[in-house]
């Protein structure tokens, strides 16, 4: 409320001011008329707090502000040809008054009257029209009256809801469209924060290997140069096909292979349609978790079975490995909250993350909707 408090000002101030220029006969508040003072009333309270409304943007903006002032002129020598010519419905002051206000909110919303000035043109030269015809062409002064109280001028602000409407409209999308930019730039940055420390380890490891000529060395370079590859390129990407993050999946378990020196069984079953489109490195971080809690924390018998599987409608990712329960983790877990909010950007409702902990085993299965 307190940021729309510049509204609430407008709409009680502009009524004192209306009674006090009828009181000094700068203006005539008709009695029977209620409805068009309610909305003359709305207008006007609406045009007096926008500027104070936008108080800061229009400090900033100098061009804005002298514009403003010309406009505001306009309308008093639009006011006081009303006053000196002394007729009802003047055409010169009814037309002055259109471009003032038509001036005003091309000031407040350019990009708005930019946008939409054909539509706009198309509800009020019509109605422009018809008023001239009838104020000048339809006979004299009574006869003028009379029609006019079958067209009251409210009807011309009745396309005002329509076009505020519309404007709400492009706000929403506005606001949508920044939304999804947000989504995509943090995307981006979750992306990256796949943990380097595996790369590390594998550069070490690598290492180790060329200094004893062992033969291995050339596939670690070509494994992990993919897996590089993959990570920046294709880890950019909207979506990858299932046998992309199927080959990087394999690459990181071959390489994590020759880091152990004990005894480690590693299952990778995947029954699915490898043509599949699923979005790029959501399932190594449970793979990393896996190793990283799992098969590093036992020193005999430890394991690691993951199953890649489909139905009719979802794409299932499951991965159970054992642990020492006894080892104490101190992971704050940024891994799977990394995870679970790119999964809720990316298929907000359309996946289902489930944990099931044991004593000594730990189970995650990840279902993602192939209509998501």
């Amino acid at each position: 409320m307190k940021k729309y408090k510049a509204f609430l000002f407008g709409f009680l101030i502009i009524m004192p001011i209306f009674y006090l220029l009828d009181y000094i006969g700068f203006i005539l508040i008709p009695e029977d008329q209620s409805l068009e003072i309610i909305v003359y009333t709305l207008f006007w309270g609406w045009v007096i707090a926008l500027p104070i409304h936008n108080f800061n943007y229009l400090k900033r903006k100098k061009k804005t502000v002298f514009n403003i002032i010309g406009l505001i002129a306009l309308f008093v020598i639009a006011l006081v040809i009303d006053s000196m010519m002394e007729l009802p419905d003047n055409p010169i002051t009814f037309i002055l008054l259109m471009a003032f206000w038509m001036g005003f909110i091309y000031i407040l919303i350019p990009s708005f009257i930019k946008k939409y000035w054909k539509l706009i043109v198309l509800i009020y030269v019509p109605l422009l029209l018809y008023f001239l015809y009838l104020r000048l062409f339809s006979g004299d002064l009574e006869a003028y009256l009379k029609i006019k109280s079958d067209f009251p001028f409210y009807i011309f602000f009745l396309p005002i809801p329509v076009l505020f409407i519309v404007w709400i409209f492009e706000q929403w999308k506005w606001i949508q469209n920044l939304k999804a930019e947000k989504s995509k730039a943090e995307l981006s940055l979750l992306r990256t924060q796949i943990n380097p420390h595996f790369f590390f380890n594998t550069l070490n490891n690598l290492y180790a290997l060329t200094v004893t000529n062992s033969k291995q060395a050339p596939d670690v370079i070509l494994k992990l140069s993919d897996m590089m590859r993959y990570t920046i390129y294709e880890g950019e990407k909207e979506s990858v096909q299932l046998k992309d993050e199927i080959d990087y999946l394999k690459n990181y378990i071959e390489l994590h292979k020759i880091r152990y020196k004990k005894s480690v069984e590693i299952t990778f079953k995947h029954d699915i349609d490898t043509s599949l489109p699923i979005a790029p490195l959501l399932f190594i971080i449970l793979l990393e978790n896996a190793f990283k809690h799992g098969i590093e924390s036992l020193a005999e018998h430890a394991y690691i079975h993951i199953n890649l599987f489909e139905d009719k409608d979802f794409i299932y990712f499951e991965i159970e490995n054992n642990f020492d329960a006894q080892e104490i983790n101190k992971s704050n877990g940024i891994g799977l909250q990394n995870l679970k909010r790119r999964l809720s950007l990316l298929y907000n409702q359309k996946h289902e993350f489930i944990v099931d902990k044991k004593e000594h085993e730990y189970k995650t299965t990840l279902k993602i909707s192939k209509h998501a």
